[in-house]
């Protein structure tokens, strides 16, 4: 039987209006502006009636040049990835420190299974918040603990297996008391815990926490702090979205997005008629959600289980049946979380059509987030020592690399929107690159030319693979 969204009858008007596409002024505009803002020189964006959206070079790019830095409108990291990477939660940065970010793993990778299922809901829980509160530019190049000489016993040990640690190492690793050779050449930020105190999130600095905030952790934050009506069903939402997809954590960070630019809007609209200087028209609900709405409605959008494709294990003969399944799991996703951070002045942003549509705005646009591990480029530095340097290090190194595995180079892992890089069409002979440089540390979105573009020329359109 078909599910039923009330909601999408009860605001159908509204609903029409947040889904109809934007007039081609409007999306000129918006990036236009966006451009600007971002200081991407050289680039343009121009509709086209047969391939819409494309970015365009506006000037010469030379070969391996960078051609876009574009910052996401909303991301996240992978469920499954927060066991082995602990990254600022708005602009996924690595924090803490090399050893933290070490022990932190060694610790959650004891705990086998139970501490798998428990980074659904944010491995950070199970650690004390005390080994967070480690600043890496506190630590000395070649500095040990007494942990050092259990290290070395343990050193000749080493096995393709992952091995045991001696006792004390991971809780010295993670609090700061084991300093790790030459890691005072990889620092990370300091961990900035979240505002609302959930225990989840973590950043790089005050000033992303606030950020975040202000964007969409104040809504899906469960601590005591959390502006969400309800923490608990907040708690099954999320529950559920790492138990089945958590796209849907994703669509329901632009849902937040939405309703805190809507509540900013209001705020300045009620002032503003207060003193008599703007109408009741410029300051309705409809229109403050609507403009609170634009980042969202820029993007191109159809139903999740319209333009989910197909997985190779469902037969056609299936496929009315699989999309089916596809809408009811999407239903009882926005149920849970319309139960956690319900507004009733934004009801049409619960609406299972602007739910499906958000959701397959990100199936049919989003790009992986990826950020290399420090953890990885600090063994490589060890492997690279001359070799007495080398050696010495590795009496402490090498049973703490044994210990982590084939796995210690996992880097970030997510997925995330980002508003210009989606307007760059896929090709298999492609001009341009989705690549991270070794200065790209964070979670933005990094274009390189393949080759030189323009030659004097200009309007050359950017494709990548």
């Amino acid at each position: 039987m078909e599910c039923i969204c009330p909601i999408d009858e009860k605001c159908a008007s509204e609903v029409c209006s947040l889904l109809r596409p934007p007039s081609p002024l409007q999306v000129q505009e918006y990036f236009d502006q966006l451009i600007s803002i971002r200081n991407c020189h050289g680039l343009i964006v121009k509709q086209n009636s047969e391939i819409g959206k494309g970015v365009y070079a506006d000037t010469d790019f030379d070969e391996e040049e960078l051609v876009l830095k574009d910052q996401m409108l909303a991301g996240i990291q992978h469920s499954s990835n927060k066991m082995d990477c602990l990254v600022c939660s708005f602009c996924f940065r690595f924090i803490g420190s090399v050893e933290l970010q070490i022990g932190r793993k060694l610790y959650l990778q004891s705990l086998g299974d139970s501490a798998n299922n428990g980074c659904q809901m944010g491995a950070s829980s199970h650690v004390s918040k005390d080994c967070y509160d480690t600043d890496s530019s506190d630590m000395e190049d070649g500095s040990y603990t007494k942990n050092h000489e259990n290290l070395e016993n343990c050193a000749s040990s080493s096995s393709k297996d992952n091995i045991s640690l001696p006792e004390g190492v991971v809780q010295s690793l993670m609090n700061g008391e084991l300093v790790l050779p030459y890691s005072n050449k990889f620092l990370l930020p300091s961990t900035v815990p979240c505002p609302g105190g959930c225990g989840e999130a973590y950043y790089c600095s005050k000033s992303c926490a606030e950020a975040d905030w202000e964007l969409f952790h104040s809504l899906l934050c469960t601590g005591e702090g959390s502006e969400a009506p309800s923490r608990e069903a907040l708690l099954k939402f999320i529950e559920h979205a790492n138990g089945t997809n958590d796209i849907f954590l994703l669509a329901a960070k632009a849902i937040c997005f939405t309703i805190s630019r809507y509540r900013k809007l209001k705020l300045k609209a009620d002032h503003l008629e207060e003193q008599g200087k703007s109408t009741s028209v410029e300051s309705s609900n409809l229109s403050l959600l609507l403009e609170a709405w634009k980042p969202i409605s820029i993007g191109y959008k159809r139903r999740w289980w319209d333009c989910i494709a197909l997985p190779d294990d469902v037969d056609f003969s299936d496929e009315a049946s699989f999309r089916m399944q596809i809408r009811e799991l999407a239903f009882t996703s926005l149920q849970l979380l319309k139960a956690a951070i319900f507004d009733k002045e934004c009801e049409a942003l619960f609406s299972l059509e602007i739910y499906g549509h958000i959701i397959g705005m990100f199936e049919l646009n989003n790009l992986d987030l990826v950020v290399a591990s420090p953890v990885e480029d600090y063994f490589l530095y060890i492997d690279d020592l001359p070799h007495p340097d080398k050696k010495e290090a590795e009496k402490i190194t090498r049973p703490i690399l044994d210990a982590l595995g084939e796995d210690y180079s996992i880097c970030c892992q997510g997925t995330a929107f980002f508003p210009l890089q989606s307007c760059m069409n896929h090709s298999c002979c492609p001009n341009a690159k989705a690549f991270k440089r070794e200065e790209d540390r964070d979670g933005q979105a990094t274009v390189i030319a393949l080759r030189s573009h323009l030659q004097g020329r200009r309007g050359y359109h950017f494709i990548y693979r």
